[in-house]
């Protein structure tokens, strides 16, 4: 069996349908790239994989366990790098990485902030408020945060957004890394992201009828 595992999954928000019968399986070093139109549900599938959002039905397993027996030790197996800014405007950029790495347990914080800031090419904002720095900067230093803190899955939601081409290079170079090392990379993008024998998602093809509900659903 994969590592990870996605099984007939189902999600329900609201009263709308997102997507049914999905299933995929993840190996060690596989890259999955979800692909379809905004509202298709490639967020949505994210929030799942990540414990943060329940399906309505169908099973997640992690090695051959469920994920919904223990979500708290999924979520700690997870670096999750969403649309919304997680950066605290009023600590500086190493700061805010330290903060994240010390929260997720990672030994030497400090040190690994400033590892994370060089390798996303962003050392010189080490010490620059984060309610100072472009969206750009934002951006690498929220996706600093997996390099700081390397969980086994990485789920990625449009990190080319505010991403310049050098960035997006140093990003590909991260995820390649990570998958030499065993790691499993999803990635929601509508942009070109170089990511070698990365297989693919159509979240759409999943929806049987964009406007259905659960009572259609199950009749």
């Amino acid at each position: 069996m994969p590592l990870f595992v996605g099984s007939d999954l189902t999600c329900l928000r609201g009263h709308r349908l997102v997507f049914t019968g999905l299933s995929f399986g993840l190996d060690p070093g596989n890259a999955l790239v979800l692909l379809g139109p905004n509202g298709s549900g490639k967020s949505s599938l994210l929030r799942v994989m990540a414990g943060l959002l329940k399906p309505y039905a169908g099973d997640l397993l992690w090695d051959g366990e469920v994920i919904a027996d223990e979500p708290d030790r999924h979520r700690g197996r997870v670096s999750y790098v969403g649309h919304l800014d997680a950066v605290k405007p009023v600590l500086t950029a190493r700061e805010n990485l330290a903060f994240w790495a010390a929260l997720a347990g990672a030994d030497e914080p400090a040190e690994r902030a400033r590892f994370a800031l060089e390798r996303m090419g962003v050392a010189q904002i080490a010490d620059v408020p984060g309610r100072f720095l472009s969206a750009g900067q934002k951006r690498r230093l929220n996706l600093a945060r997996i390099v700081a803190v390397p969980q086994p899955l990485w789920l990625l939601d449009e990190p080319t957004v505010a991403l310049d081409r050098a960035a997006v290079v140093l990003l590909e170079s991260a995820i390649a890394e990570h998958r030499a090392g065993g790691g499993v990379v999803v990635v929601s993008t509508h942009a070109q992201l170089v990511i070698p024998d990365a297989g693919q998602l159509q979240i759409d093809h999943y929806s049987p009828d964009p406007g259905a509900g659960l009572r259609e659903w199950m009749t």
